[in-house]
């Protein structure tokens, strides 16, 4: 006969399912948010541009993007912004022991601190990469009004889109299961791979697309895929007084 479960492990299963719930809510928003197209965008165009590049590298950043890079939508630039900061913040640590040491020492205080340079910096690589892709999406003819409006808005829309992001990860990281990052890209993959599969191999079939091209990208979506969870699972280990 089995027995009854205890208060605290109904208590347990309680907090598990309650997180549970969030991570799902958390991924629903983020999907609806890769749905909202950027203000002033020509979607005929757009849909023409990645029609012609089915099978490239395009097609590879969509997937990440979870489609949010075809629509072109507010969360475009995805999290990778968040991802370079992150990056860029461990090979500084690595290049300078006197950083490293400083939030080493400084305890809890010294994590705040890591993780709002780490802010900061997403911040800024997406106001670099939202200004470049504004211009280009103005450039390829894609912009329904183009001038100085057009660039402003699609800019503040993808910047927030990506802030927007981040805050959600540190959300689901804090509130839900697992690492909230992780779990965004992971689910931005999950809703692209199927798609990007399917046309790849369709492609590949019918002679458009090279089948060592084909195997390169998937190595390189493996890889990438492995060194970002590598980067963001790393151990950090802050002393607290």
């Amino acid at each position: 006969m089995s027995a009854n479960p205890s208060p605290q492990q109904t208590k347990g299963l309680s907090e598990l399912w309650k997180r549970l719930r969030f991570v799902l809510f958390a991924v629903i928003v983020y999907r609806i948010g890769t749905h909202i197209p950027i203000p002033g965008i020509d979607p005929d165009k757009l849909a023409s541009i990645f029609q012609q590049n089915q099978g490239t590298l395009l097609d590879l950043f969509n997937m990440f993007s979870g489609g949010a890079l075809e629509r072109m939508s507010i969360m475009a630039l995805n999290i990778m912004p968040y991802i370079t900061a992150s990056i860029i913040m461990s090979l500084m640590e690595g290049t300078n022991p006197s950083l490293k040491k400083r939030f080493r020492e400084e305890g809890e205080e010294g994590r705040r601190l890591r993780t709002s340079y780490v802010r900061y910096g997403t911040v800024g690589l997406a106001l670099l990469q939202a200004s470049g892709l504004a211009l280009g999406l103005q450039n390829q003819g894609l912009a329904l009004d183009p001038g100085p409006l057009f660039q402003l808005i699609a800019v503040v829309s993808l910047v927030t889109g990506t802030v927007f992001l981040m805050w959600l990860g540190e959300l689901v990281t804090e509130r839900g299961i697992g690492n909230g990052i992780s779990i965004i890209i992971f689910s931005s993959i999950v809703a692209g791979l199927p798609r990007a599969i399917g046309q790849a191999f369709e492609g590949a079939r019918q002679g458009d697309i090279n089948l060592i091209l084909l195997l390169s990208i998937a190595f390189v979506a493996v890889a990438a895929v492995a060194f970002i969870v590598w980067v963001e699972r790393g151990q950090r280990r802050v002393t607290v007084n």
